[in-house]
């Protein structure tokens, strides 16, 4: 009986949320902004994940600060929205035409990569990360 209290009691405790902050390097311009999307393994590479942020481009560096994520596993997708219609454009045979990134720089091999290569742990107390823009023209 006490066994079952105390589980009763754990589950009505709530979950720590804290800031995580996504450093984007290899900004090539300063026309646009920076989309940063924290997804978990079910919106990772969908048009909308949990936790989404952005913030004006410059050429170098940017720093998109996400509040109120909750302690778990997600990967994170950044790109340059140049045109600022929210969308990542593609040529004609769906290769991204402005910049984008993931968490852990996962890797593109022939499409984008699995939320395995991009996947990290945020902790109760936030967290920082860091990835780079590719480009593919």
């Amino acid at each position: 009986m006490a066994r079952w209290l105390l589980l009763a009691l754990l589950a009505t405790v709530p979950v720590q949320a804290a800031t995580l902050e996504i450093a984007v390097g290899n900004v090539r311009g300063g026309r646009g902004n920076v989309l940063v999307s924290v997804c978990t393994t079910r919106s990772f590479l969908a048009d909308h994940c949990e936790f989404n942020g952005m913030t004006k481009a410059r050429p170098g560096e940017v720093l998109v600060a996400i509040p109120a994520v909750p302690p778990g596993t997600y990967a994170v997708q950044a790109f340059l929205d140049e045109d600022g219609d929210g969308k990542i454009r593609r040529n004609w045979l769906g290769i991204p035409q402005e910049g984008i990134g993931f968490s852990n720089d996962a890797p593109f091999r022939f499409g984008p990569p699995s939320f395995g290569d991009a996947a990290f742990t945020l902790g109760p107390g936030g967290g920082r990360i860091r990835l780079n823009l590719r480009y593919f023209d």
